[in-house]
């Protein structure tokens, strides 16, 4: 193998590896939830809980996930907490799961 087939290699399988992780943490159908609505934008935590139905202790351990993963970011506002996407790749992703499976009139009901 050439130099510059194996840099490719090793650049891809990094890329694979970060890839496969988001993958990980967006099979998570609470994290998938909760990813969705910020990709509409900020929110609060309190708003969080009340779109998607989440109890408060499961909410902290996801968004607590998504912290670490470093796919959301948080400001205080006052006693308000609010998270956001922070990943590019994550609101990609979130963006295109939107069109294919909520925003598609030709996908079948199951």
């Amino acid at each position: 193998m050439q130099v510059d087939t194996i840099m490719d290699l090793a650049i891809l399988r990094s890329a694979a590896d970060e890839a496969s992780r988001l993958m990980r943490v967006l099979s998570n159908p609470d994290r998938l939830l909760l990813l969705c609505q910020l990709a509409q934008g900020e929110q609060r935590v309190g708003e969080l809980e009340a779109l998607v139905g989440i109890a408060q202790p499961t909410l902290s351990q996801q968004l607590g996930v998504l912290r670490d993963e470093s796919l959301v970011s948080t400001r205080r506002e006052g006693k308000s907490i609010y998270y956001q996407i922070d990943s590019p790749q994550a609101l990609a992703v979130m963006n295109v799961l939107y069109e294919q499976f909520c925003d598609n009139p030709k996908r079948k009901k199951r």
